[in-house]
């Protein structure tokens, strides 16, 4: 289903739920958006460090 706010998941939900979020806010699949974000990861970058502020700053969903 697809949200209109962008909010961390908790079903859906592997460490924090932000890629389970992003996914239902764009409604892509979860493990499409968990695929893209750990193949970024391989590239050099702050990948990682934009999960982490995503972590913070983004609301769990209610």
């Amino acid at each position: 289903m697809t949200t209109t706010t962008l909010t961390r998941s908790r079903s859906d939900r592997w460490i924090a739920g932000v890629c389970g979020g992003l996914a239902a806010r764009y409604g892509w699949r979860p493990g499409t958006v968990r695929l893209l974000f750990v193949l970024s990861c391989l590239l050099p970058g702050p990948q990682f460090l934009i999960y982490l502020l995503l972590w913070v700053i983004i609301p769990n969903e209610r």
